[in-house]
């Protein structure tokens, strides 16, 4: 076993605790259980700019050439994405709270708020209200967000303005972190993944279908 494999296995095991209180879906692999597939795309997650294998990393080993691919379009969207970081996250919380997904907004409303969302904002989204007093661009990118969550699609005027604001590469990126966040919020809610025990930015979590 390489020294880079060791590095992994040992984060692995400490990041595993963050899952201890959460869900017997999706168990946290140790590093003795993986396959050298999946030992491999730990290692890219972890050697990479989040450092953990919180969210929906864990679940996502379970199809390791997948989680691997899906790692690198959320690097993207996280760190390199054309629209500007604060309204990046914006997005990322209003999918989070269409999907009711608490680990979504605990992991993200500290990034919005360093990112520079103002707090009343992210307030007034998470009681599920149309935020007021946003900005020009915060009210496009929650417009175009919801619409696209709600209705599946935008309107002329709408998508013309996010165009006129962000061009199309930003218009696309706001499209794809939206689309990137659903399939997390997606699998932590299948997964059960929640917060910490006394973490304060939290939404109740989701239904869970009666067997």
């Amino acid at each position: 076993m390489t020294w880079p494999i060791l590095a992994a296995a040992s984060l692995l095991l400490v990041a595993s605790e963050a899952f201890a209180q959460t869900t017997d879906r999706f168990p946290p692999l140790q590093p003795d259980q993986m396959t050298a597939e999946q030992k491999k795309a730990a290692e890219a997650i972890l050697s990479g700019p989040r450092k953990s294998l919180d969210g929906p990393f864990n679940a996502w080993l379970r199809s390791p050439e997948l989680g691997d691919r899906l790692q690198k379009v959320g690097e993207y969207l996280r760190f390199k994405t054309h629209l500007p970081h604060d309204l990046n996250e914006f997005a990322i919380l209003i999918t989070g709270r269409e999907w009711n997904s608490s680990y979504e907004w605990y992991a993200h409303y500290p990034l919005a708020m360093k990112a520079g969302l103002p707090a009343s904002v992210a307030e007034d989204l998470k009681a599920g209200r149309r935020p007021a007093n946003m900005s020009t661009d915060q009210a496009l990118i929650y417009d175009f967000s919801i619409q696209l969550h709600r209705e599946k699609q935008v309107s002329d005027a709408l998508y013309k303005a996010v165009v006129a604001r962000f061009g199309e590469q930003g218009a696309m990126d706001l499209i794809a972190v939206n689309g990137y966040y659903d399939l997390v919020c997606m699998t932590l809610n299948v997964a059960k993944v929640q917060p910490p025990a006394g973490a304060t930015q939290t939404l109740p979590p989701p239904p869970v279908p009666a067997d």
